[in-house]
């Protein structure tokens, strides 16, 4: 696709959403069952079905998804196809692209082995690889631009209100 193509395809849309901002905010959903054989959550995931289980480092046998890792790759997956629409709204000579993210963390947290060590990552790491012959100043704006757009990277870094609730069935 190129930027003309894409600037077509995203001009109602974004005129759309100018004109009505509420036609804007889409719910989105994901959806799990908790596998009664394991500890393990079984996430829909389209057309397949992912079972997430313990990671390794709290007792798990490493067949399963780590949800953390999953986290993970949600970030490369954003932050990949974000990059790739940026590149080509912006006309970049993009040769090629990689994306890596990598995350820290401290297992006595989840397992409750110290109240110090915090539950969760406590370093996130995301690197670009980028192939072009662009000079640095439209690279900095492409990955400006990028963190900027990309959606599961600003969610992670502005910290969305988050509501826990259960309900019996």
């Amino acid at each position: 696709m190129d930027a003309a193509s894409l600037k077509a395809q995203q001009a109602p849309l974004k005129q759309a959403y100018r004109d009505n901002p509420e036609r804007a905010v889409i719910t989105l959903r994901a959806k799990g069952t908790l596998d009664d054989q394991a500890i393990a959550c079984k996430v829909e995931m389209g057309r397949a079905i992912a079972v997430a289980g313990l990671h390794p480092a709290t007792g798990g046998s490493g067949f399963d998804l780590c949800s953390g890792d999953m986290l993970l790759e949600a970030l490369v997956a954003c932050a990949g196809v974000t990059l790739k629409a940026v590149a080509t709204a912006l006309e970049f000579r993009l040769n090629g692209a990689g994306v890596t993210a990598e995350g820290d963390l401290d297992f006595r947290g989840t397992l409750g082995v110290a109240k110090d060590a915090p539950v969760g990552f406590r370093a996130i790491r995301l690197t670009f690889e980028i192939d072009t012959d662009e000079p640095q100043e439209r690279i900095d704006s492409l990955l400006k631009l990028t963190e900027r757009y990309c959606v599961v990277l600003q969610t992670i870094n502005q910290r969305p209100e988050l509501k826990v609730s259960a309900r019996t069935i």
